[in-house]
């Protein structure tokens, strides 16, 4: 199966779930991880809003808003349409579609933050294996802005955790030449870990 007959039938997976089903997955994803030192140590984190029945990040979002922690929102580069910076995003805050019709900070494209500067990002997926492996929604745009990290030997930051349910772990991906691979994965039901790499702070 290529990679765009896969894209389609997992996200089939993750849209047959019932909005009670995805309700409860992320609350149980959020519990998971907020107790986890990967959350604890990071200050600075890359969340998302859900689109097209993705793992929702909202009740981790008010979890880390409890705990001190800053949130930032992808945002599509004003300067280029292929790269990401982050926004800083609280609640309530003014939103407006991207490109792609997806929400972001109204502000964001003028106020954005390198990757490099955030501590965690939390990554949507389409599928994933547990080697690090992931299938994204195909636009690159998370490969292309974390490039750099494919050169770094020593200074590692930020963790790159993939979020997505369980119903879309698959046997084995292909890894691609431009693939940035995650440090891990979390569903509602595990946290796939690289023991290899580090935590925050």
């Amino acid at each position: 199966m290529d990679r765009k007959q896969l894209r389609r039938e997992l996200r089939g997976r993750r849209r047959a779930l019932s909005p009670r089903q995805r309700a409860r997955y992320a609350q149980q994803l959020s519990r998971r991880l907020a107790s986890h030192p990967l959350f604890w140590r990071a200050r600075r984190i890359a969340v998302y809003l859900p689109n097209d029945a993705e793992m929702d990040l909202r009740p981790l979002m008010k979890r880390a808003r409890a705990m001190g922690k800053r949130c930032y929102l992808p945002v599509i580069s004003r300067l280029s349409h292929e790269r990401l910076w982050f926004a800083e995003y609280r609640e309530g805050q003014a939103l407006r579609p991207n490109l792609f019709g997806i929400p972001e900070p109204a502000n964001g494209k003028w106020s954005g933050r390198s990757p490099v500067g955030l501590d965690l990002i939390l990554m949507p997926l389409v599928g994933f294996d547990e080697s690090g492996n992931r299938l994204g929604m195909g636009g690159g745009f998370y490969d292309r802005s974390l490039a750099y990290m494919k050169t770094r030997t020593r200074w590692r930051r930020p963790v790159l955790l993939g979020v997505a349910y369980e119903c879309q772990k698959v046997d084995g991906l292909k890894n691609e030449a431009w693939d940035v691979p995650v440090n891990g994965v979390i569903t509602e039901a595990s946290l796939y870990w690289d023991n290899d790499a580090p935590l925050p702070g």
